[in-house]
């Protein structure tokens, strides 16, 4: 099959093999895959993976252990969990010690013509969604996770920081909570992606700014933590988002004195994600840059790492 497989480098390759479906997964035909930010900080480093890449994907079941599945078009978690150790006996799959996760973590991703997953974690589209809205659910449903740790209501002030792909959805899904919402960015042209959906937005250099309860950071840099440190209140929450392989030195010692809780946010509720879609909470058409086909993968990564570039989509057919 064709790929795009990372050892050291990008190659696109024609001559990969088709993985071989185990017990209770699903032999999965990918349709399209979007280009996350993950994917280009594990090429500079930031995971030992080797592999094929992607794990935000749509696609045809082509073949399961349970029948009903073959022929439904799906998105899929990205966590493979044991399921026999003490973290899945208590429902903390996400964080087994022993799980592979796709296209990051000992799993070939989506970056592929196939690609395999347990049926447990596959979510059937609805036909109203497109395959192209599809590739963003895996990132809206991370968003989702932060409201699965925060509680938030129309009293609370929060900002989110950084108008990238991520930062774009988390700020449309924290806007339905009815918050305070500013979303902080550096490009005026994303922020108004969000400006059209009634959503207060800022550029980070025009201040000062107010405290916030809770900043949230989705900057995918080193410096969004001391940009959430500098802007919120003491007892606030920070919730972080962001992941990159270039660290950075931090003063601390504002989280001590200030009494302020740091929170990591990862993977989150797909179905959640999939409703989101579905109702318009969220819109995702706007954000896409541009679409390569598989063969153009090189290409496509390329522009997708450049500053400023929003969703970069593969499609396999």
């Amino acid at each position: 099959m064709r790929a795009l497989s990372f050892h050291k480098r990008l190659k696109f390759r024609k001559d990969y093999p088709i993985p071989q479906r185990a017990e209770g997964e699903a032999l999965i035909r990918v349709l399209q895959a979007g280009i996350c930010n993950t994917d280009i900080e594990i090429v500079r480093g930031y995971m030992p993976f080797q592999g094929v890449l992607g794990h935000e994907f749509v696609g045809v079941v082509e073949e399961a252990g349970d029948k009903t599945w073959i022929g439904k078009r799906v998105v899929g978690e990205i966590n493979c969990p044991c399921g026999g150790c003490e973290y899945c006996r208590q429902g903390l799959g996400n964080h087994c010690p022993n799980r592979k996760v796709l296209g990051i973590l000992g799993k070939d991703g989506a970056f592929a013509d196939y690609v395999t997953l347990p049926m447990a974690n596959l979510h059937e589209l609805p036909a109203s969604i497109s395959n192209l809205q599809a590739v963003f659910v895996e990132p809206i449903a991370s968003a989702f996770r932060i409201l699965e740790q925060v509680d938030i209501g129309p009293k609370d002030r929060v900002a989110v920081l950084g108008d990238g792909k991520l930062g774009l959805l988390v700020a449309q899904v924290m806007a339905s909570t009815g918050c305070e919402l500013t979303a902080v960015g550096r490009h005026p042209e994303k922020l108004e992606i969000l400006a059209k959906r009634k959503i207060k937005t800022r550029l980070v250099h025009e201040g000062p700014y107010q405290k916030f309860d809770l900043c949230i950071d989705c900057t995918g840099s080193p410096k969004g933590l001391e940009l959430a440190l500098d802007l919120v209140r003491p007892m606030g929450k920070i919730v972080l988002k962001s992941t990159f392989a270039r660290g950075e030195r931090l003063n601390l010692s504002q989280l001590v004195v200030n009494e302020v809780v740091l929170l990591g946010s990862r993977c989150g509720p797909f179905k959640r994600a999939i409703e989101a879609l579905q109702d318009g909470a969220v819109e995702v058409d706007n954000m896409v840059t541009k679409v390569y086909n598989l063969g153009e993968a090189t290409k496509a990564f390329s522009l997708a790492s450049r500053k400023g570039v929003l969703k970069v989509v593969l499609y396999m057919t």
